[in-house]
């Protein structure tokens, strides 16, 4: 792996995670994602990137969910890819920023209809008396949206990661691993090669 001092991570973003749709058994665009609280009590959870482009890496939430109160109050994250098939992996950290209304109304319309009405369904992050009480939800909000479609509830939406750094690891003999950073600076991105 070689990287050129002009080179654009984004697009390297992107040729690594096509491969990986290529090669990878389930799920190629699942991230671990890491937040904190604002007296810094880290977690992390594996999510769905859903968008990338230059201004940062989108999914989505129910907005009441843990990792979303996180990032309200704490509005920086990390993210991490790693494709076993591929022996790579992807580390990005950054400040995150909510989605625009019309960005989560465009993606939830063209999420399958059990997804959206889940996403009604799930009080996520909250506690659950059991399976039954959960079924019977989504039994509701079928019977609520039987006729057109389903709009997107208030509570659901998504962030977006802009970078500020982007790290890529790629395996090598004898733990001589290529470890490349791009650091986001005014007009561009500066490069440094790490020790593995």
């Amino acid at each position: 792996m070689t990287f050129s001092k002009d080179a654009d991570p984004i697009q390297r973003f992107a040729d690594w995670i096509g491969e990986a749709e290529k090669t990878e058994p389930n799920d190629p665009t699942a991230m671990t994602l890491a937040t904190a609280t604002p007296e810094g009590v880290p977690s992390a959870r594996m999510v769905l990137l859903k968008g990338v482009d230059e201004r940062g890496f989108v999914f989505y939430t129910n907005m009441t969910s843990r990792k979303a109160k996180e990032l309200s109050a704490n509005p920086k994250a990390a993210l991490c890819f790693h494709w076993k098939s591929l022996r790579r992996q992807i580390r990005v950290e950054g400040a995150v920023e909510p989605v625009s209304d019309g960005e989560a109304d465009a993606y939830f319309a063209g999420r399958l209809r059990v997804s959206q009405l889940g996403a009604w369904a799930s009080k996520q992050s909250q506690p659950l008396k059991g399976r039954f009480e959960l079924e019977a939800r989504v039994a509701k909000y079928t019977a609520k949206f039987n006729i057109g479609s389903v709009p997107r509830p208030p509570f659901w939406s998504g962030f977006r990661l802009a970078p500020e750094c982007i790290e890529f690891w790629e395996d090598k003999p004898f733990r001589l691993h290529m470890r490349v950073v791009f650091h986001r600076v005014e007009g561009g991105w500066t490069t440094e090669e790490l020790y593995p």
